[in-house]
């Protein structure tokens, strides 16, 4: 989206998309914004990675999920750098892995910044959507602040793991549901959640289909591209179903009043081995995930910002 010029249609922007602009037109911000989609593709490869060992050791084991999945279990769960936060495929995991490597904790604090960046990025993003159409803008502001809020979260976890603590999104999710649920009305804004993260995962699925994402960085010519492209559409795909599992399990939480059913990334790829040829769905979005972590790392020094 261009960020040059303050006015529209004849008329002052508002302070909000004023101040939005400024920030886009940072040169700094540009750089920390691009160092963010390095710092996610790396994470996206790792949990990419996580969730096929996943698979291998469903299939080992006769199909059964292994232990570490699921909400309920996330009660006991080891601190940063265990094998069992380790083995989580999620952000939990990836942060994990990253400390277990000699410069851990230095690769932290990249993410950290990177992704609180990027965050900051996407939220005046969402600021500045122009739609003619009011829907679409509505769409568009949901999908730039769910991506802002995933960021910031994600960046949040990576602190806590930098400054030697740990963080687990499956228990954040399953604490919040449990609020939830016990809350007046709290099952409804549960529903909306799940509906709102599965309405991304399928903008997500849908823009890989129709490579829509193109829009997004300037594709490179010949055969770079070509593969860029590809690693786009399989990535978005794979994520997007992805994130429809967790919307719908989040769904099924609040509609049963059970919040273990209520679960992050983790949870929502090891629910796939209990389904018929699960071990093979899930090799497939293991592999989408760390084409979608390829498709991020080149992303980062052609995005269009």
């Amino acid at each position: 989206m261009s960020a040059s010029g303050i006015r529209e249609g004849g008329a002052d922007v508002s302070s909000g998309r004023r101040l939005a602009r400024k920030a886009q037109r940072s040169g700094v911000f540009a750089v920390l914004a691009r160092l963010g989609f390095a710092v996610s593709g790396v994470l996206h490869v790792i949990v990419g990675v996580i969730a096929i060992s996943v698979a291998l050791a469903a299939g080992e084991s006769g199909g059964a999920s292994p232990s570490g999945g699921g909400s309920g279990a996330a009660t006991t769960r080891p601190g940063p750098g265990s094998s069992g936060a380790a083995g989580r495929a999620d952000e939990t995991g990836a942060l994990a892995s990253l400390t277990a490597t000699p410069l851990g904790y230095a690769l932290l604090w990249a993410v950290v910044v990177g992704l609180a960046a990027l965050g900051a990025w996407q939220v005046t993003q969402t600021i500045l959507v122009r739609e003619d159409d009011r829907r679409r803008a509505v769409a568009r502001r949901v999908m730039e602040g769910f991506k802002a809020l995933v960021f910031l979260v994600v960046a949040a976890s990576a602190l806590a793991f930098a400054l030697g603590g740990h963080s687990s999104a499956a228990r954040t999710i399953h604490d919040l549901s449990v609020a939830a649920i016990r809350a007046p009305g709290g099952a409804v804004v549960l529903v909306m959640a799940g509906l709102i993260v599965l309405a991304v995962g399928i903008t997500f699925a849908y823009r890989g289909v129709t490579r829509d994402f193109r829009r997004d960085i300037h594709v490179p010519a010949g055969v770079p591209g070509v593969l860029t492209v590809t690693v786009g559409v399989v990535g978005h795909v794979a994520k997007g179903a992805a994130l429809g599992i967790v919307g719908v399990l989040l769904g099924i939480a609040a509609l049963t009043a059970d919040a273990s059913q209520a679960t992050g990334m983790d949870g929502a790829l090891r629910a796939l081995v209990s389904l018929p040829f699960g071990g093979v769905l899930l090799h497939l979005v293991g592999v989408g995930l760390i084409a979608y972590g390829l498709y991020a790392l080149v992303r980062a020094p052609t995005a269009r910002l």
